[in-house]
């Protein structure tokens, strides 16, 4: 089978198209024939060396599944060839999904959402389970609550909007100009550009000073030691971005406030809780570019580069019938 490997860490051009044996299904686990995959931050800081005491190389990364079963091993009995399938592979635990066939067990892997196609699933399996477990399992984000979600056009945040909306919560969110009708198009009930506003001043205003009961901050930065300014009592921040620095937290202290940091686990459950969302049509996820297996260094490089256009997700058709390429939106 046809493989990217990563056979050094460094640039996207890091990258090397091989041929390699195809896996073969062991007790518990399923063979799936990948159809796409997709682009995460993780994907290049994994690529890059930001977690290399993790990865042992040459190996094959990728973080997201959307394909058809082509064989089971012994004692799996959820899934039989020709089922389509999605989910996220062990992080740091095997081979990835930038390859044409995974092998993965079976107690991670769902029935793909019939509404969407390959594409659209690839990119919704890890960021959805991401947002899935920030909002649900660590905020406990309720009906009626209001949440500001950092960076509401990116892969994570514009997924979080849709989540928070179906729960029944109020959204502020920050995005460029140019996005406030795309966020406003998924469930953002009032947008904030970051370039020209502090988002500070704006959720103040916008709350008549009470601030908001949850921050879901995807972009880092001064974010957690700004977030406690904008955060009702007992409030709740959630961030799923590493911390490079320490941060001055103690205006958090006043606000009665939990900090929780999410890196999300594998499981079948929240996968099959975000198809009931789609299913009801309240949730979907933006595919703003794709790009040829063989192409995946650009696709990195593109989702690395700053302010890049892309809204929603980078996806890679790995099986040319999932899609073919176009441009960013």
């Amino acid at each position: 089978m046809k493989a990217m490997i990563l056979n050094s860490f460094g640039g996207p051009e890091s990258f090397e198209l091989s041929e390699v044996p195809k896996p073969v299904p062991q007790a518990g686990q399923v063979l799936v024939r990948v159809h796409a995959t997709s682009i995460n931050p993780l994907d290049y800081q994994v690529r890059r060396g930001d977690y290399r005491d993790y990865v042992l190389l040459p190996v094959i990364t990728g973080h997201d599944v959307s394909g058809v079963v082509e064989a089971v091993g012994p004692g799996a009995t959820a899934f039989a060839p020709g089922d389509a399938v999605w989910y996220t592979p062990q992080i740091f635990d095997g081979p990835g999904s930038y390859a044409e066939y995974h092998v993965a067990n079976e107690n991670i892997i769902a029935k793909k959402p019939a509404s969407l196609n390959h594409l659209e699933a690839a990119s919704l399996s890890l960021v959805g389970g991401t947002v899935w477990e920030a909002l649900v399992g660590r905020a406990a984000l309720r009906v009626g609550e209001s949440i500001l979600i950092h960076g509401g056009a990116g892969g994570v945040g514009h997924v979080a909007i849709q989540v928070a909306k179906a729960i029944g919560a109020k959204v502020f969110t920050t995005v460029r100009e140019d996005n406030f009708e795309f966020a406003r198009s998924i469930g953002a009930d009032v947008v904030i550009d970051y370039k020209r506003e502090d988002c500070i001043s704006a959720i103040i205003r916008e709350t008549d000073g009470r601030g908001v009961d949850v921050v879901f901050d995807t972009i880092g930065g001064d974010t957690l030691a700004r977030s406690p300014d904008v955060l009702a009592q007992l409030g709740r921040i959630v961030s799923i971005v590493d911390i490079a620095q320490p941060q001055n937290l103690i205006e958090a202290w006043g606000k009665n406030a939990s900090y929780h940091f999410v890196f999300t686990r594998q499981n079948r459950g929240k996968l099959d809780e975000l198809s009931t969302l789609v299913e009801r049509g309240q949730l979907r996820p933006h595919v703003g570019a794709v790009y040829a297996l063989a192409d995946l260094a650009l696709a990195h490089a593109l989702l690395e580069t700053p302010n890049n256009g892309v809204r929603g997700k980078i996806a890679i058709a790995v099986d040319p019938s999932a899609g073919t390429t176009r441009a960013r939106s």
